[in-house]
């Protein structure tokens, strides 16, 4: 019986795929002279141009992350320059939007994404099964019955439950 939080976890093989991916990206971020930009930042980026300045709450529903997630990488992009907090209506709420920096950016941002998504559909054309379907099939999963219910619903969690 395989354990999930062994080396052939799902979940410890999901974070090792994202980790490769995530550091050649920002290899290659770096080979065109984004040395300061991070491969997390390009939902952010993206979200901001689509919709314009955003509160952080509002910038994580949209990037469908937490939003301590979302304040975090916030955090690391205004450090490097990339965008600018404002306080809100609320003095609790901070909006988010893009400098200058990043609009002169854009053009290399841009062509990055190009290359990304060319090379994902790429190595996606190599695999078994579209992963992008399979991860929207995962997420509906999910969305369906969480996880903690799935792991709560076995005989080895009964067993711990019921102690």
């Amino acid at each position: 019986m395989a354990m999930t939080s062994g080396p052939d976890g799902l979940g410890t093989r999901m974070r090792h795929v994202l980790e490769i991916f995530e550091t050649d990206i920002a290899k290659f971020l770096a080979d065109i002279g984004l040395d300061d930009y991070r491969p997390r930042y390009s939902p952010v980026v993206r979200a901001l141009l689509a919709r314009g300045p955003l509160a952080i709450r509002d910038l994580a529903a949209e990037i469908g992350v937490t939003h301590s997630a979302a304040s975090q990488t916030v955090a690391q992009m205004a450090r490097a320059g990339l965008v600018a907090l404002e306080t809100g209506a609320d003095a609790r709420q901070r909006i988010v939007s893009l400098t200058e920096k990043t609009r002169g950016l854009l053009p290399l941002i841009e062509a990055e994404w190009t290359a990304t998504t060319e090379a994902s559909e790429a190595l996606e054309a190599e695999l078994p099964y579209p992963l992008r379907g399979v991860l929207a099939a995962i997420v509906e999963a999910l969305e369906r019955k969480p996880f903690r219910q799935r792991i709560a619903e076995t005989a080895a969690a009964r067993e711990l439950l019921e102690r």
